[in-house]
């Protein structure tokens, strides 16, 4: 991934130095493990332990010359071994070594992950408090439908994140697998019981029964996981970003003293970090199928998928981490507006009340088509009027004999939309209090 989308800790993870660093240990877990078992002595074993070391830069004058980075490695490393060298990757493939390394390096990337992830959570968490009892119109279609409340809108966000978090978790555990079971999986130079011991030590589950490689199925399912995850911090991004429109002004992600807008109208404030959180889901999505499509290999294994790794497990661990840092600082730094919130409640004048108005002369005994159809032609006139449909409600005679206008008046009240928002807030975990339905079940049960 490019420096500019790219944070240190996550960085860290995929250098050069952390990948040989973690062959090593990788390296040295199965010299352990054949020294448990009697495979090689002890006395090798601790020897390899102590003068294990290399130098990058020696791994790369070697892998110039032969062209294989794995087997660069394990001759710089046997440079400094002596006799012991002969017990150094002594009966392994490159993939046992490759393979149980990249979920040493997954579980770090995911770590890192899953933190920035619940932090933006835990962001939503307090807009969805902070704002439950906040008025605002609800949109379908991009048209306004009916009043709601800004928590509500925070509290989906914040169960989407939940899930999201939820599914890499899942998805971390089938990668942190490893395999030191030969180039063809069946053990023919090791045993399991090797395996067994080596990859214990480094924390990590076994393939079995494997190929020459892991199976690609467990990395398409956590890129994909990935990709999911992004399309849900776009999700967000995308709902800000109408928001921030100038017709519409509710909310704007935060513009910093100093910033500018625009090379040439000063005036502009425009949702540029948003803005980068939608395109970098696109790239996740695109490297999804690019996992997906590395799951089918020839035979045993070939390498086609390892080009595509080698891009694409970097660059969306590395892409949805500093997408998750930039929404968080996103969402803390939220301006909200409102009194703007309020004044777009009244742009139709009334007209997001008519299903309320609708039910209201069904339950008072009007045919619901008939219903439907009086309250559909008084919007109508009331658009074209330029008047709000609570006076033209009023003022109908059918309507206001029916029900009475002081209850015409209370259909058009925007604070009966928010009346079950705090039992849903608590029922998402964001207050708290018993979730919704639990007394029914332990009744059920």
């Amino acid at each position: 991934m490019i420096e500019r989308y790219t944070l240190p800790e996550m960085k860290e993870v995929w250098s050069e130095e952390t990948k040989l660093r973690t062959w090593l240990k990788v390296e040295l877990a199965i010299v352990d493990a054949l020294a448990r078992e009697g495979r090689i002595p002890k006395s090798a074993a601790r020897a390899i332990a102590k003068h294990a070391r290399y130098s990058p830069r020696r791994v790369n004058q070697i892998e110039d010359v032969i062209k294989h980075d794995m087997l660069a490695f394990v001759e710089a490393v046997g440079e400094n071994l002596g006799p012991a060298s002969r017990y150094f990757h002594m009966g392994v493939t490159s993939s046992d070594i490759l393979d149980t390394a990249l979920a040493l390096l997954l579980r770090d990337a995911t770590g890192l992950l899953v933190e920035e992830l619940e932090a933006v959570k835990r962001s939503v968490g307090k807009l969805a408090r902070r704002h439950r009892h906040t008025l605002v119109v609800g949109r379908t279609h991009g048209m306004h439908a009916e009043p709601t409340t800004l928590g509500l809108k925070f509290t989906v966000w914040y169960n989407d994140l939940g899930r999201s978090i939820a599914r890499i978790e899942r998805a971390a555990r089938e990668v942190e697998v490893g395999k030191i079971s030969g180039a063809v999986g069946n053990y023919s130079h090791l045993s399991p019981r090797t395996e067994e011991i080596a990859l214990g030590s480094l924390g990590l589950k076994a393939e079995r029964p494997a190929t020459q490689v892991v199976q690609r199925d467990r990395h398409a399912d956590y890129v994909a996981c990935l990709a999911v995850a992004a399309s849900s911090m776009e999700r967000i991004a995308l709902e800000v970003r109408h928001l921030q429109r100038t017709e519409v002004a509710e909310m704007e992600e935060p513009f910093e003293r100093g910033q500018k807008g625009s090379s040439s109208m000063p005036h502009k404030r425009n949702p540029i970090t948003l803005e980068r959180i939608c395109g970098l889901a696109r790239v996740a999505r695109a490297n999804a199928m690019a996992a997906i499509e590395n799951v089918a290999l020839w035979h045993e294994r070939d390498i086609s998928h390892s080009s595509v790794e080698r891009v694409i497990l970097p660059d969306t661990t590395t892409m949805v981490h500093y997408m998750a840092r930039n929404l968080r600082r996103v969402l803390d730094g939220l301006r909200i507006d409102a009194a703007r919130m309020a004044e777009n409640l009244e742009l139709t004048k009334g007209r997001i009340y008519s299903q309320r108005l609708m039910l209201a002369l069904a339950e008072a005994g009007w045919d619901r088509r008939r219903a439907y159809e009086k309250v559909q032609r008084l919007a109508e006139e009331a658009e074209v009027a330029g008047r709000h449909l609570r006076e033209m409600a009023i003022e109908d005679d059918d309507i206001a004999g029916l029900l009475g206008k002081k209850a015409v008046v209370k259909i058009f009240d925007p604070h009966f939309y928010g009346r079950y928002t705090d039992q849903i807030l608590r029922g998402a975990g964001v207050l708290p209090g018993a979730r919704v339905g639990r007394k029914n079940r332990r009744k059920r049960a």
